[in-house]
């Protein structure tokens, strides 16, 4: 398996889980949900097979904005993974170069990261990830929206 840890052991981000006997690997090594980014397959039922939950935000790799919409779900689904005490989050897209280093940093900046140190501790770990500007733009838009939205709203973050 092609990926790299980001916070401890709980958040990991890497590539495209293909086959069962990948969604095995990721279950031995003690992952209990996948957020599979990757437009191009869905990967739930290996997941449901071998006993992960899985979270499916179908992306394209399009190198256009992303809305807050899709940063939204990925911290939502990623945040209430993340609530249990065991639980060890894999993020991923097909190579895990753009989509799921993104995904990783909102995640991160939605656990209290600065969105700059989100990006920088990504690459620091993922040392393949990139953050093509207009990807970048989009998460810091959204963060930008998500720090008013606490302003006017504490208990609705996402302004949803």
């Amino acid at each position: 398996m092609d990926f790299d840890y980001i916070l401890d052991r709980r958040l990991a981000v890497g590539g495209g889980i293909w086959t069962r006997e990948a969604m095995a690997e990721l279950a031995r090594l003690g992952f209990t949900h996948v957020l599979n980014l990757q437009a191009e397959f869905d990967d739930s039922g290996l997941a449901a097979e071998c006993g992960v939950a899985a979270f499916w935000i179908p992306t394209e790799d399009d190198l256009a904005a992303k809305p807050a919409e899709f940063f939204e779900r990925v911290a939502d689904c990623a945040l209430a993974a993340l609530s249990g005490d065991k639980a060890r989050v894999y993020v991923h897209c097909a190579a895990g170069v753009h989509r799921g280093p993104l995904a990783t940093a909102a995640i991160l900046y939605a656990l209290g990261f600065d969105v700059e140190d989100a990006m920088a501790l990504v690459a620091a770990r993922r040392l393949i990830a990139e953050f093509p500007d207009v990807y970048a733009a989009s998460l810091r838009a959204w963060a930008e929206a998500r720090m008013v939205q606490l302003a006017v709203d504490p208990d609705n973050p996402g302004g949803v």
